[in-house]
This record gives structure tokens, sequence and C-alpha cells, in this order.
């Protein structure tokens, strides 16, 4: 039988100044390390020098593999801080376009607030000079209205006066008929 020069967790804690529980989180916290570095001999447990290496080594594995996920923490955090430096410039950009925005629609809302003010000012000088002269042209117009009122009395006297002429004509022409058919009537030879 071939005895391997292998370690207990006893001894390997002893060595590396470790207490057995730690070597025992060692041993688990490695895939697969019982199957492929353990074995037993007589009612305890003991480790193949490669294991024994795997177990010294941890630390500086650990700290590498530590060092190697740091490193890409870093990375990634950079990346983050790159994307988000650039997210920064664009929202600034657009915040600059904005405020430039509103600086027109600003002095565009003062231009036109002043373009009303000016346009009301002009509206009550017009005002003051139809109100000045509303009271001369008031005075037209009801002379206007008076000669207008009177043509068209005049027009409806007028109208009136050729119908009662028209009427009276008509009437008389009536009688004349009337006339001269009775003497037509009253003619000698009718009687016969």
């Amino acid at each position: 039988m071939v005895k391997l020069l292998g370690k207990t967790i006893r001894q390997l804690s002893e060595e590396l100044k470790l207490s057995k529980q730690a070597i025992n989180q060692r041993i688990n916290s490695i895939n697969g390390f019982r199957s492929k570095h353990t074995y037993k001999v007589k009612n305890h447990l003991e480790i193949d020098n490669q294991g024994v290496k795997m177990l010294a080594n941890f630390d500086k594995q650990k700290r590498q593999e530590r060092q190697t996920n740091q490193q890409a923490e870093n990375d990634k955090d950079k990346n983050i801080d790159h994307i988000l430096l650039k997210q920064l410039d664009v929202k600034d950009q657009q915040i600059a376009n904005l405020q430039q925005a509103l600086d027109q629609q600003q002095k565009l809302q003062i231009a036109t607030v002043s373009e009303n003010h000016r346009l009301k000012e002009h509206v009550r000088k017009l005002s003051g000079l139809l109100d000045s002269s509303s009271a001369t042209q008031q005075q037209k117009s009801n002379d206007k209205d008076d000669v207008l009122s009177n043509n068209v009395n005049t027009r409806h006297s007028k109208d009136k006066n050729d119908k009662q002429n028209e009427n009276r004509v008509a009437e008389y022409n009536n009688r004349q008929k009337k006339v001269s058919k009775n003497k037509v009537n009253n003619s000698w030879w009718r009687f016969w």
C-alpha cells in the first residue's frame, strides 16, 4: 500500500496559523475540492499536497480574484463615469438651448406688450379726435336725415297724389263711358 504524504486539517491549521473552521470554510468554498484533494485515513481527513498548496495560496488566489474583480469593477465604474459625463454634457447643451429659447420668448413677449401699449395709445388718440369731430358729424348726420326724411315724405306725398289722380281719371273715364252708353241707348233708331 502506497502512503500519500498529506496533511490533516489540524496540521494545516497550525502551519497556516488559521483555525480549523477557517480551513473547513476554505475547503467548502473551492468547488470540487473534497472530491479531488481529500481522502480519509482511519478516522480523520487528509489533504493531498496539491490541495495543501491550494489552501496555502488561497489568500493569494482570493486577493488576485479580488484584484481582478476590483479592476473589472473599476473599469465598469470608469465606463459608467464616462457615460454619465457624456449625458451631463448633452443635458447641459439641452439646458443652454432651452435657456436661449426662453430668452427669445421673453424678448418677443416684451416686444408684443410694447407694441400693444403703443397701439392702445394710438387708439386713444384717435378716439379723442373722433369724439371732438363726432358732434359735428352728428349734426351733419341729423341734417342729412332731415333732408332725407323730407325727400321721402315728398316722394310719398307725390306718389299718393299720383295715385289719387289716377283714380280720379279712371273714375271720370268710367263715368264718360256710362254717359256715352246712355246716349247710345237713347238714340232714335233704337226705339223701333
